[in-house]
């Protein structure tokens, strides 16, 4: 695979891999903002970044019931344009914790592979309606690909969503980001943006769609991104498996500790961010310095709409000299985030409690 011709690459990111270009920043500098800046966007690749000829990009639909169609991008920034707020999250987050419990396999992730951003371009139902598509068919499956460059794992990247979720009114084919042109660091010039579901779906380049009986064929539907048991130990043991168990579509609830500070000698400033699994956005994040023995009740100081993540600041009162502080989020059905997240082999979806760590200077 040739890596030459990459774009220059955000200089404010940890680089976790540079074939392919895997970065994020930290926690702490994320929380700084509502709307997360371009530059402090994790980038997640498979292979090479490409750039393309906005003027020469197309998508094909295959599959509708009015035969293949195809739309330039110029087509599509035609059409009604919406927008939605919605975070952007790695399946393998926090795998680098996950990692340190028992050895994973995956690049190691720290908490910084989300990105909450505004997101703009044509809703996808919007277009699937125009192919014509039989919308109460329960077993349809929309397939995304991009065959943009060759994969680590395929010769294209692809991944699939039901139906059901495509046709929500804020599943999108997105050109702009922050209300920006997408870049190709990004995706650009255009990508899917599944809000509520882990990024392996969220297609970057994509530029074919295929309405389908099956989920798609592709390794990273198939063969990556799901959760196996914790029995499951090595990749010969996976290969048996991969069949037995669904594709992951929503990531869990989930909070993290992003900083620390300490205000006085018996004040702790602490700050981070949440972000909702499948059944309920965020409704209270708390913060523990006895390892939950007593909750303080964290203020929620961002939050917006069904998708978005939750930023959130406590002040606690607290005589020690160093420690731990614990963070646990709350959804809106009363679910909440357990202390320790279940080890699988490929380290995604990890919820354990949020952990920070403080000492104070004499």
């Amino acid at each position: 695979m040739d890596y030459s011709s990459e774009p220059q690459h955000s200089t404010l990111l940890n680089i976790q891999e540079t074939q392919p270009f895997n970065a994020e920043p930290s926690a702490a500098a994320l929380v700084e903002f509502p709307i997360t800046p371009e530059d402090l966007v994790y980038c997640r690749n498979h292979g090479p970044v490409r750039e393309f000829d906005e003027n020469a990009y197309s998508i094909i639909i295959k599959g509708g019931n009015k035969g293949e169609a195809m739309f330039s991008l110029a087509e599509l920034k035609a059409l009604s344009k919406a927008t939605v707020v919605a975070a952007l999250q790695c399946a393998g987050i926090r795998r680098k914790e996950m990692g340190a419990i028992r050895p994973v396999h995956g690049v190691p992730w720290s908490d910084g592979v989300i990105a909450n951003c505004k997101w703009g371009g044509v809703l996808l139902p919007d277009l699937l309606q125009l192919v014509g598509i039989d919308t109460q068919n329960p077993n349809v499956h929309i397939c995304f690909e991009s065959h943009a460059t060759l994969c680590q794992d395929d010769t294209s990247y692809g991944a699939s969503i039901p139906l059901a979720k495509a046709m929500e009114n804020d599943v999108l084919l997105a050109y702009e980001m922050n209300d920006d042109p997408l870049t190709a660091d990004h995706g650009g010039p255009l990508r899917v943006v599944v809000p509520g579901y882990l990024g392996a779906r969220w297609v970057k380049w994509v530029d074919t769609i295929v309405i389908s009986s099956e989920e798609s064929p592709n390794f990273y539907q198939q063969r990556d991104y799901k959760i196996l048991p914790p029995s499951v130990q090595t990749k010969e043991m996976a290969k048996p498996m991969w069949d037995k168990y669904p594709s992951m579509t929503a990531l869990p609830l989930n909070s993290v500790v992003a900083t620390v500070g300490c205000e006085d000698d018996e004040k702790l400033f602490v700050k981070g961010y949440a972000i909702s699994g499948a059944t309920g956005q965020v409704h209270a994040v708390e913060i523990s310095v006895d390892h939950g023995k007593t909750w303080h009740q964290a203020r929620i100081t961002y939050q917006e709409g069904k998708w978005s993540w939750t930023l959130w600041e406590v002040e606690i009162a607290c005589k020690e000299a160093e420690g731990k502080v614990y963070s646990r989020a709350i959804d809106t059905e009363g679910n909440i985030q357990p202390e320790e997240g279940i080890w699988n082999l490929r380290g995604v979806a990890y919820n354990g409690w949020g952990v920070g760590q403080w000492s104070r200077l004499d």
